[in-house]
């Protein structure tokens, strides 16, 4: 066992005095050391929740005859942090937790893995983390939000937003507004629809890290407990068997990740976090695959904010192995893959249902015969921008419109709330990329106050920064080489005519190649916005957001 490096022989009798000082027996040290990374805290909704999947883990743990061992991972919340300076802190936590992560696993030599997140950066970030330390591993979330119910009908966080748009507009009142905060996330939990945080605990279970249900169980339910103490015993077994997560994370799982990815609607964000996991798993994971995937990938669910269907009705439906179940009546994933469960994709998922063609729709009747994501390319984004398909309106798949040019997400949100953005303009937000912004924030706020003021079907936004999963309407973002590189983003210029073609995969600025050069000519970098502390570090190592925005220690 790898704990044996600190607990066996004479030269580890001083380590061994420090686990007597932490109350472990003898006994226990004979056994595997199993390292539990909460991400629990008080400020996290998603995660209040955590020290009880924890608890369930330990006892899953102690049950097939390891020793459970709690450690931390910080987790942000993105919905507190959204709108202000601290959403520059969102993104950059998710090299925070690797690293963290990483740090404590090979410096206490622990013999096994169980990761317990749930939100945006947690998932991702130990997603990573698994593959750089590569020792048995195995994720169970907190959990998904329930929708909350107003006037009837189900609501989710993405609501709640864009009511503060709609009393901006004048179509809701204060006490509207306020019903709505009162009662739009009404439990703990990830927030309840196919935001980023679900996204990528579903796709844990599609790559093979997570057990069925993990995604789509809700947070309040007693089946998530249950769900906890099996992947403590899985882990157990992982270790007998020595499946690691590189075993797992393979090219191929990476393919299964994206075809789900684009029958479910995921985030946006899953085209910065699969490849920044594919990276430290040693694959090379280009953005520009996800058409070719997109373009044989049924588009199967239309969960918040897309449609009105929302976690607990994709579990209810039968989740994420019932929509593999589908894509597998077409051969488009490979079942023959190994996962954390011991057995195969095609094994998992054999008799998985679906039990509710509304939420989860066959395969013969999608709601596109294309996936839910798409990469554009074009003279304003040569390397790639990315849109979620499935959330814009049929009427903005193609647009032309002048461009409405601002260089922070605050100016731009002053002049939508202001009035100031009609119908058939084209919002550019810029400098707000990884390294411009940095942090490459989440537009949330201009996203939602556009489509709250009755703008979402003639209104299109576009910016290097990056859009929550609570994001509707045609919100491109990614947009790379972003503005603080030089990227062509930053020599768009008030009024140009900006044409969006996403069935084409198109995004273009109608300016002549020489217009275009003479303008790069005379463009001059922005000073950093920030030149102290741990964003100032992360500024000078980030790359775009086309390759993942991951750290590279030649930038």
């Amino acid at each position: 066992m790898r704990s044996d490096n600190v607990r066996k022989g004479m030269q580890q009798a001083p380590h061994r005095s420090l686990f007597h000082a932490l109350g472990m027996t003898h006994e226990e040290m004979d056994k595997p050391m199993v390292g539990i990374v909460s991400s629990y805290n008080e400020i996290v909704p998603g995660h209040m929740n955590i020290d009880k999947i924890v608890d369930a883990v330990k006892l899953g743990v102690a049950e097939a005859g390891g020793v459970p061992v709690v450690f931390p991972a910080i987790a942000v919340c993105d919905g507190i942090a959204m709108g202000h300076v601290g959403m520059k802190y969102s993104l950059v936590t998710r090299d925070l937790i690797a690293d963290s992560t990483e740090c404590m696993a090979l410096a206490h030599q622990f013999d096994a893995l169980v990761m317990v997140p749930n939100c945006d950066k947690n998932v991702p970030g130990l997603l990573m983390a698994a593959a750089r330390v590569n020792i048995p591993t195995i994720f169970v979330s907190g959990g998904p939000m329930l929708a909350g119910h107003i006037k009837g009908r189900k609501r989710s966080l993405s609501s709640m937003f864009e009511a503060v748009g709609s009393y901006s507009a004048g179509t809701m009142t204060e006490a509207d507004v306020t019903e709505f905060e009162e009662k739009v996330c009404p439990t703990c939990g990830s927030c309840s629809g196919m935001y980023t945080a679900n996204s990528m605990n579903c796709l844990t279970e599609a790559i093979g890290m997570g057990l069925r249900g993990n995604g789509t169980i809700p947070a309040v339910y007693s089946d998530r407990l249950i769900l906890a103490k099996h992947a403590g015993m899985k882990v157990m077994e992982l270790l007998r068997k020595n499946i690691r997560p590189r075993d797992i994370l393979t090219e191929k799982a990476f393919h299964n990740a994206l075809t789900v990815d684009m029958a479910l609607g995921c985030s946006t964000n899953t085209m910065l976090h699969l490849p920044a996991i594919a990276h430290e798993a040693g694959v090379d994971l280009d953005v520009d695959m996800a058409n070719a995937v997109a373009a044989r990938t049924p588009n199967l669910c239309h969960l918040a904010p897309a449609g009105p269907t929302y976690m607990e009705d994709l579990n209810e439906a039968g989740g994420v192995y019932a929509v593999m179940n589908e894509l597998d009546k077409k051969k488009l994933l490979y079942t023959d893959l190994i996962t954390c469960t011991g057995k195969t994709v095609g094994e998992n998922i054999a008799g998985c249902v679906n039990k509710d063609p509304e939420v989860i729709r066959p395969i013969d009747n999608p709601y596109s015969e294309v996936g839910g994501l798409a990469v554009l390319k074009g003279n304003l984004a040569p390397d790639s921008g990315i849109v979620k398909r499935s959330a814009v309106a049929p009427s903005m798949l193609r647009h032309e419109g002048p461009a409405r040019v601002f260089d922070c997400e605050e100016d731009a949100i002053a002049a939508i709330k202001g009035g100031k953005i009609v119908a058939g303009d084209v919002v550019v937000i810029r400098y707000e990329g990884p390294k411009g912004g940095p942090g490459m924030r989440e537009m949330l706020n201009p996203t939602s106050a556009i489509a709250g003021m009755g703008l979402g079907e003639t209104v299109a936004l576009i910016t290097d920064g990056r859009f929550s999963g609570a994001s509707r309407g045609a919100s491109i973002g990614h947009v790379s080489p972003e503005a603080a590189v030089g990227g062509p983003i930053a020599l768009v210029e008030e009024g140009d005519i900006i044409s969006i073609d996403i069935d084409a995969c198109r995004l273009d600025v109608k300016v002549s190649d020489d217009e275009l050069a003479s303008r790069r000519a005379k463009w001059q970098p922005r000073e950093p916005r920030v030149t102290t502390g741990y964003l100032a570090r992360y500024a000078k190592m980030t790359t775009s957001g086309n390759r993942g925005a991951i750290l590279d220690i030649n930038q």
